[in-house]
């Protein structure tokens, strides 16, 4: 039977160096496929920056009858019109962006693109361009502080080269409310373990916004006859005899994972959506910004 998938890297990168190492060799060009994609989908991106009680200047606009906002006489005597001057929204906020650093995320079957890894730090490096364009404040947790630049995506992607090995998953105890954060992974843990980590998310009033990585082999299970099959995290190998008779049992598995983790983002008001990495990472960003603009939170369906 023909080969359906393998590690992206060898059986060695379950060491935390050698996986820091192949991340570093892949930041470069991952921030380049990122910043071209986003080029693709700028023209429909609008910055969630707007007019409202704040300290920050906004702008001057002409002056209408009932406007309840200040005239500004300064700008107003320099031309026959009347101004206001505008103050920014301040609830514009911190957004935090996290990629999953696991060995499960090298997979990469022969029906898919690139390797899920690839594909989550692209999405997430895309993020990055796309809000430092629109002058939001982001930030990696675990990697760096908030921060405010034009150059953020680049910011993150050089943190990214020299971390070395990055924790599995990342304290999120200091991420508080009116944050957002996107969290890109497989998600592949038992349901009640990834519920247990972001809880306490939950309990802060933070929205997420989270972003399954999916594999289409992991999906169909196309295996068939004698197949070994080797847990990336700890090694552990499982020999069939039979591949083709455990599909329905797995996929069911599979797919009731993905429905639970759904269905409690939507009862806490955040966004969840699936990109496949046979399919366009472009896809998730528009998702994505959808989830992030929306006034009154997310539906909360599974976005595929």
């Amino acid at each position: 039977m023909a080969r359906v998938g393998e590690l992206q890297a060898p059986t060695a990168t379950r060491d935390a160096l050698a996986r820091g190492r192949l991340r570093a060799s892949l930041v470069p060009d991952l921030l380049v496929e990122a910043r071209r994609i986003v080029n693709t989908v700028i023209a429909g991106w609008h910055g969630r920056r707007k007019r409202g009680i704040g300290e920050n200047f906004w702008q001057f606009r002409p002056y209408v009858e009932g406007d309840s906002s200040r005239i500004d006489w300064r700008r107003s005597a320099r031309d026959d019109h009347t101004y206001v001057r505008d103050r920014e929204w301040e609830a514009a906020h911190t957004v935090w962006l996290w990629a999953d650093p696991s060995p499960s995320m090298l997979y990469k079957s022969t029906g898919a693109s690139v390797s899920k890894q690839s594909r989550a730090l692209v999405i997430a490096l895309a993020m990055a361009e796309l809000l430092s364009r629109s002058g939001e404040r982001i930030a990696w947790p675990g990697l760096t502080d908030p921060f405010t630049a034009r150059n953020g995506a680049e910011r993150i992607a050089a943190r990214l080269t020299h971390a070395g090995e990055l924790p599995a998953k990342p304290d999120l105890s200091a991420i508080r409310r009116f944050a957002d954060i996107v969290i890109v992974s497989d998600f592949l843990d038992p349901v009640e373990d990834t519920m247990a980590w972001l809880d306490v998310l939950a309990r802060h009033g933070v929205r997420a916004h989270l972003i399954e990585v999916a594999d289409p082999a992991e999906e169909t299970f196309p295996y068939a006859g004698r197949t070994e099959f080797t847990d990336p995290e700890t090694g552990d190998k499982l020999t069939a005899g039979r591949a083709e008779m455990l599909g329905d049992e797995y996929r069911l598995l599979y797919t009731a994972r993905r429905h639970e983790l759904a269905a409690w983002c939507k009862r806490l008001g955040w966004s969840f959506t699936v990109n496949h990495t046979d399919r366009l990472a472009s896809d998730a960003l528009v998702r994505l910004h959808l989830a992030m603009t929306a006034d009154g939170g997310y539906a909360g369906k599974v976005s595929a």
